[in-house]
């Protein structure tokens, strides 16, 4: 198959009266990573909920896989849905607290008929790959560290082995030190499995870390994208750098006096 595994072609995305997304236009190859930067109120998180099926568009079109999501009947998108995962910015309250890890992940691989025994050898496979011991899947979420519990809602996203996995501001409640586990985790996941990615962050430092090309938002728009290390030694756009220079890793970052 040949062609990106996700393409966005003229997205609009508007809730009543307010434009969100001003059509919206990107492609993200397969195996590759893509940083989607942008200040808060830009459009990040919509475009994530628009690729996961939970906001429709207004215009435009989202392939994945070949696929145009936006054209299919609904059990055809269902279908189509699971083949992209979202990694929530907050684990915790995404997780329910009455029931066990085991019970979470058996429902992602069988919303029908989620049997723990039946999915047994797989979750503890999983939660092997994320870098938890297989026993912690009796536990509750409230059992666990922040960075624990990101490590599962990882492999909640994972354990249907999605071609696209969406990764929404994933370290942002995290310590420094936890968040730098967490990516290292990302990418070593990614090069394993050959999955793509799609990563959401303000956070101009980690996209950088990550990400093979970025893509930056303004207020619904994409005004610039290309390779990461061209956008970040060279921006065009007067937003890009901006964002760069309010960043305290970036060379032009000054404190205010």
């Amino acid at each position: 198959m040949t062609g990106p595994m996700v393409e966005v072609r003229g997205l609009d995305v508007a809730f009543g009266s307010v434009q969100v997304l001003h059509g919206v236009d990107l492609a993200v190859e397969r195996g590759r990573t893509v940083g989607v930067v942008g200040e808060s109120g830009s459009g990040k998180s919509t475009l994530a909920k628009v690729l996961v099926g939970e906001v429709g568009p207004a215009a435009g079109s989202v392939i994945v896989g070949g696929d145009d999501l936006t054209r299919h009947d609904r059990t055809t998108l269902r279908r189509q849905r699971r083949r992209t995962q979202m990694i929530p910015q907050d684990p915790y309250s995404s997780l329910s607290p009455r029931r066990t890890i085991a019970q979470t992940l058996a429902e992602a691989i069988d919303p029908v008929r989620a049997r723990v025994k039946t999915h047994e050898d797989q979750i503890a496979s999983w939660l092997s790959l994320v870098g938890l011991e297989p026993e912690m899947m009796h536990r509750y979420p409230h059992e666990f560290s922040g960075g624990q519990r990101q490590r599962i809602a990882i492999a909640r996203g994972l354990v249907i082995e999605p071609d696209v996995v969406i990764a929404d501001e994933i370290t942002s409640a995290l310590d420094v030190s936890v968040q730098a586990q967490i990516l290292d985790l990302l990418a070593e996941i990614k090069e394993s499995l050959g999955i793509t990615v799609l990563f959401i962050s303000h956070n101009l430092a980690v996209v950088q870390r990550v990400s093979d090309e970025v893509v930056v938002l303004y207020r619904g728009e994409v005004v610039e994208a290309g390779p990461v290390e061209r956008i970040y030694a060279d921006p065009q756009h007067w937003y890009t750098r901006r964002l760069l220079d309010a960043d305290p890793g970036s060379p032009g970052f000054r404190l205010a006096s």
